[in-house]
């Protein structure tokens, strides 16, 4: 394995401070969309949680949405949790509220503290693959320990066909 990026480095020692158990890989090939990282991992789309930044649509507060890569985020649901609108994040505001770029935005190590929700049909697997830092490389978490490791709110987010 080549040096971890800086970005990996941080992802790692949030995680490795958190006491919970986690296993980083590195990779060759991009992991930046839910599909790639599960055609590289050979694992199912549904098991790769992916970081999604929301913006609340009138301030500046940053929420983190940690989704399963099967389904889209079911924004009214997430403006009901929050009791106001939100708005995807732009590439800009995701760098500068985490720390990480698009692709490769882990559930922790964040540059400021951020709201998070974890969209329930994650709890379904045993484990989950997340980003970790870059889109080249990926973290191997319990799916239970999501919530309190980021002490983000379980809910129902899946959009529904």
């Amino acid at each position: 394995m080549s040096e971890l990026a800086p970005s990996v480095r941080k992802v790692e020692a949030a995680l490795a401070g958190s006491g919970v158990s986690f296993e980083l890989r590195q990779l060759d090939r991009s992991t930046r969309t839910a599909a790639d990282a599960a055609s590289t991992l050979g694992c199912s789309v549904a098991q790769i949680a992916k970081s999604i930044l929301f913006r609340v649509a009138e301030g500046d507060t940053a929420v983190l949405v940690i989704a399963s890569g099967a389904n889209r985020v079911d924004e009214a649901a997430l403006a009901r949790l929050l009791g106001q609108p939100v708005q995807k994040a732009d590439a800009a505001f995701v760098r500068e509220r985490t720390g990480f770029a698009i692709g490769g935005v882990p559930p922790v190590g964040h540059d400021r503290p951020i709201t998070t929700f974890i969209d329930e049909d994650l709890l379904g697997f045993e484990e989950v693959w997340a980003a970790a830092g870059t889109p080249f490389a990926v973290v191997r978490l319990r799916a239970a320990a999501l919530a309190p490791l980021t002490g983000g709110t379980v809910a129902a987010l899946a959009l529904q066909d």
